[in-house]
C-alpha cells in the first residue's frame, strides 16, 4: 500500500468512527434500558401520508408482498441521456419461518441506442427449505476500462470523476471507453442440509459480442492499443467476442433475520466455478468468489442502529479469464460495491472488497428515516507484478433511509460517496448489502 493510499484510507475511517461515537453516545442518553422500546410501532411513508392527510389507517391484510419503484436518469458522453426504472418486489412463501424474497430489476433505455435489462431473484421456499438465487442480464452498452490493478491508470492520473448511479457522467482522456454486447444467465439452487446452512449447484453464463474498442487504432503510424486489447491478444482471448460458461458448487450459511434489510446475524456464501469448453466457454479454468456480510445490533432498545460488515473476494489464475470477465466494482448482484467510483473503475485477476457500515434512526420512535455512514477498501491485482494489498483504494459517504414499505422493512436509499478524485449519488430501492 502506498503511504498516499494510507492516508486516503485511514481519514475516512476515522471519520466513522467518531461520527459513530458521537451518534452513540447521544443516542446511549436515551437508550437507557435493555429493552426494546414498546410504546414505539413501526410505521413507513404510506402511514405517514395517511396520517397528513386524515386518512383510515391501513389496515394489515396479511397479503405479504410488496412493489417499490424508483425512476432513473442519467447521461454521460457514452450513452447520452438515460431513462428508466428499477423496482423490487418483495415476498413471503408459505411457511411460518418462512424468510422474505426478493425479485428485483430494472429496464433502461438511452438517447444512443443502448437498452439494459436487469432481473434478479432471491427466493426462499416453504420454511427456507430451498434458496433459488440468479442474475439475469441483457445489456447493449458502453462502459469505459482504465487497465487492472487498483494502481490504474498507467501513464498519468484521471481528472475528478463524478458519476451517477454509478455511470460515468464524462469520460476522462485517460479513459478507454467499449461498447458492447452483454448477455448474462446466473441461476443456482442450494438445499438446506442443517440449521442455517445450505449446499447447492448452479450454472452461469457471461457472453460478450460486438466488442467495440473506441480508443484502439491499429494503421501503420497511427497506433494506440488499448488495455483491452493488449491484454486479450497476450492470453489469446477473441478482442471481438467471447463467452464463460461454468457449472458451480455454492456453499451458504444465512441466519439474517431479514434477507432484504437485516438488523442482525450473517451470511456467508462460498461459490466454486469450472470453466469448460465442452459446454461452450472459450476457456477451461477454476474460478473461486466468497462472501460474508454481518450485522451487530447496538441498541436492545431499537434494532436499527446497527454495524454491518462486508467483505468479498473473486480469485482466477492470471491470464484464464478475458478481459471484461474480470471482477470489477460494482459487478457484485446487486452492483453495489465501491461506492464513490464509477462501475468499472477498478478490474483485476484477483479481487478484494471490504466495506464497514454504521445504521442509525433518525426518526427514533416512526422509524420513517435512518441514515448510514460507511467506508469501503478496494485491492485489486494485475499480471504485471501487481499484488493484492499492495494498492488500496479508499471510498467513504453517507446517505439517508426512507421506510417505504415496513413489513418488508424496504428502505429507498439515498447515497452520496466520495473516492480517490470521484464522487458519486445513489438512489436505491434496498441497501447496499
Amino acid at each position: 500500500m502506498t503511504g498516499k493510499a494510507t492516508d486516503l484510507l485511514w481519514k475516512p475511517a476515522v471519520l466513522l468512527v467518531l461520527s459513530m461515537l458521537l451518534f452513540y453516545g447521544s443516542y446511549a442518553q436515551k437508550d437507557s434500558t435493555n429493552k426494546r422500546d414498546t410504546n414505539c410501532v413501526q410505521k413507513d411513508i404510506a402511514d405517514l401520508i395517511r396520517i397528513a392527510l386524515n386518512m383510515v389507517p391501513k389496515t394489515d391484510t396479511g397479503k405479504s408482498g410488496s412493489v417499490i419503484l424508483v425512476p432513473i436518469i442519467g447521461s454521460n458522453p457514452a450513452t447520452g441521456f438515460m431513462i428508466g426504472v428499477g423496482g423490487q418486489y418483495g415476498f413471503k412463501l408459505k411457511g411460518e419461518k418462512t424468510n422474505y424474497s426478493l425479485i428485483s430489476g430494472s429496464i433502461q433505455f438511452t438517447t444512443k441506442g443502448q437498452k439494459l435489462f436487469l432481473l434478479k431473484n432471491t427466493i426462499f421456499t416453504n420454511n427456507n427449505k430451498i434458496i433459488l438465487t440468479g442474475d439475469w442480464r441483457f445489456q447493449i452498452y458502453s462502459q469505459s476500462t482504465y487497465g487492472l490493478g487498483t494502481n490504474a491508470p498507467e501513464g498519468g492520473a484521471l481528472h475528478y470523476q463524478y458519476n451517477l448511479l454509478g455511470l460515468e457522467t464524462g469520460i476522462d482522456s485517460l479513459a478507454q471507453p467499449l461498447q458492447f454486447n452483454f448477455y448474462r444467465f446466473y441461476q443456482s439452487v442450494s438445499f438446506r442440509i442443517k440449521n442455517s446452512f445450505y449446499l447447492g449447484t448452479g450454472y452461469y453464463l457471461d457472453s460478450y459480442s460486438k466488442i467495440v474498442d473506441e480508443k484502439l487504432r491499429l494503421l501503420p503510424g497511427d497506433t494506440l492499443l488499448t488495455s483491452h486489447y493488449t491484454y486479450n491478444k497476450h492470453y489469446g482471448f477473441d478482442t471481438s467476442k467471447y463467452t464463460i460458461s461454468t457449472l458451480n458448487v455454492n456453499l451458504v450459511s444465512d441466519t439474517r433475520d431479514n434477507q432484504i434489510n437485516a438488523y442482525k446475524g450473517h451470511y456467508f456464501f462460498f461459490n466454486w466455478r469450472t470453466s469448460l469448453k465442452l459446454i461452450g466457454s472459450n476457456t477451461n479454468t477454476s474460478l473461486f468468489y466468497a462472501e460474508w456480510r454481518s450485522f451487530h445490533s447496538l441498541s436492545a432498545r431499537n434494532p436499527r442502529h446497527l454495524i454491518g460488515f462486508w467483505l468479498m473476494g473473486d480469485f482466477s489464475s492470471k491470464g484464464e479469464l478475458p478481459y471484461l470477465v474480470l471482477p470489477a466494482t460494482a459487478y457484485d448482484q446487486r452492483s453495489r460495491s465501491g461506492r464513490g467510483y464509477v462501475q468499472g473503475r477498478f478490474r483485476g485477476n484477483n479481487f478484494v472488497y471490504g466495506e464497514s457500515e454504521y445504521r442509525f434512526p433518525i426518526s427514533t420512535c416512526t422509524g420513517v428515516l435512518g441514515g448510514v455512514l460507511f467506508v469501503n477498501a478496494t485491492t485489486a491485482s494485475n499480471p504485471q507484478g501487481l499484488k493484492l494489498f499492495n494498492n488500496i483504494q479508499p471510498g467513504y459517504g453517507a446517505g439517508l433511509r426512507i421506510m417505504v414499505d415496513k413489513k418488508t422493512r424496504t428502505n429507498l436509499a439515498v447515497d452520496f460517496a466520495f473516492g480517490n478524485h470521484s464522487s458519486g449519488f445513489y438512489l436505491a430501492a434496498s441497501e447496499a448489502f
